[in-house]
């Protein structure tokens, strides 16, 4: 027979332990299930991480505090930031007296951001409390990466992952390059990105990523450059090696570059459900649903409703006789109706499987002055961007040859091992 008895013991480091302690035939033995709460001199914390599906009542709820206490500290958390905007998985902290009074609540934002909620004066009933929203110190060191395309990392994130860089710094180029690239369909096996970046870093470990300062991508046969630049007004922007914007009137595509196309701009394609053979005037994209949708370009609403075999749709009226067309959406974004203006990389609605459909995926389309034109090859003829003012081409340059030397430089190391790095 095996009995068993929950105990608590303190360690060295000041930890409350709680363990199991098991009976078993004249032996015992001690399994420790948790330590996660912590004693200080003049007080005590619990801190883990958010559990999914958690608001922040329920969350202080679970730290036992009261009704009337946990009202009171979401309404002072609502005048610096929006409690729906809790993460499942962030770092938080309920550190009270040794008394057992409400002291303080702490919740990591982001890498950079802390909610701090303070009890003034600790009390049983109502506490006085106070909220803010803290920057938390970070330290920026240079750095600099090559990876490649291939069999193995035949995506843009698989890339980067394979030289130990994360998803994030792969999103930031492909936002860079997101009006001269189509990353669901552009990709080829011998594709090489080069970039220079900044790293951010808190007590030597990595927390996020700052600005790229610089990039450039080798696809089918191009050189795409990319270099940060702060024009005389102070806005920062990107530019290729000429000064040119890489900001496009369109982005290459409406999808983050991980969904790949499953049927292309045709006009005579057999229709998957009916099987007969019609037009598609539009581009498949394959993508989970729930994948933001965004909005190509600055434009109005035009419509936004269920559309017989089309689903949910959005379709948008831009500058120049276009319209851009969102087919098969399981839901709208907020504020999107008839009417309501966008900007580019406005999430307008999420990926689904609504009206007639095999399967999750986004059908996109473009008009032209009422006309249906091929989304891919209308993109390759639209202007380039607009050149840098020509009083600060100078500077311009002096920063583009720069960052492309101090590239060259920190790349050559691992080039000279045989190291892709």
């Amino acid at each position: 027979m095996r009995l068993r008895t929950i105990g608590l013991g303190v360690c060295g480091a000041g930890a409350v332990v709680v363990y199991l302690l098991w009976r078993s035939s004249g032996s015992v033995s001690i399994e420790p299930i948790r330590a996660d709460i912590q004693l200080g001199r003049d007080g005590q914390w619990v801190e883990s991480r958010v559990p999914r599906n958690a608001t922040l009542e329920s969350l202080l709820r679970q730290q036992n505090l009261s009704v009337e206490l946990t009202a009171s500290l979401v309404d002072a958390v609502r005048s610096v930031f929006n409690p729906k905007d809790l993460r499942a998985n962030q770092v938080f902290r309920v550190t009270r007296t040794m008394d057992g009074l409400f002291r303080e609540f702490r919740y990591q934002i982001d890498a950079d951001r802390l909610l701090r909620v303070l009890a003034r004066a600790p009390a049983a009933d109502a506490p006085q409390l106070s909220a803010e929203v803290l920057m938390l110190p970070r330290e920026l060191e240079i750095a600099a990466v090559e990876a490649t395309i291939n069999p193995d990392s035949n995506s843009l994130v698989g890339a980067f992952d394979a030289v130990g860089e994360n998803i994030q710094l792969a999103l930031g180029l492909a936002e860079i390059f997101g009006g001269e690239v189509d990353f669901n369909s552009d990709l080829q096996n011998g594709d090489r990105v080069q970039v220079l970046f900044e790293r951010a870093m808190r007590h030597g470990e990595f927390v996020g990523y700052g600005d790229i300062r610089a990039a450039v991508l080798e696809t089918g046969g191009r050189r795409i450059t990319a270099v940060r630049f702060e024009g005389p007004e102070g806005k920062a922007s990107y530019y290729d090696e000429q000064g040119r914007s890489l900001k496009r009137q369109f982005l290459k595509s409406p999808l983050p570059f991980t969904p790949r196309i499953t049927s292309r701009f045709s006009y005579r394609r057999r229709n998957p459900v009916h099987g007969a053979i019609r037009p598609h005037l539009g581009v498949d994209y394959a993508a989970p649903v729930g994948t933001p949708v965004q909005a190509v370009a600055n434009g109005v609403v035009e419509f936004a409703g269920f559309s017989g075999e089309a689903g949910r749709m959005v379709r948008l009226r831009h500058a120049g006789g276009y319209e851009t067309s969102y087919l098969h959406l399981s839901a709208f974004a907020p504020g999107i109706r008839p009417g309501a203006r966008v900007q580019q990389k406005d999430t307008i609605g999420r990926v689904g499987q609504t009206g007639t459909a095999t399967g999750p995926h986004l059908d996109y389309r473009i008009s032209r002055n009422g006309v249906y034109v091929n989304p891919l090859a209308e993109l390759q003829r639209m202007p380039k961007g607009d050149p840098i003012d020509a009083s600060a081409l100078p500077e311009y340059q002096k920063v583009r040859d720069g960052a492309f030397a101090d590239l060259e430089t920190r790349l050559a190391p691992a080039r000279a091992a045989g190291s892709p790095r």
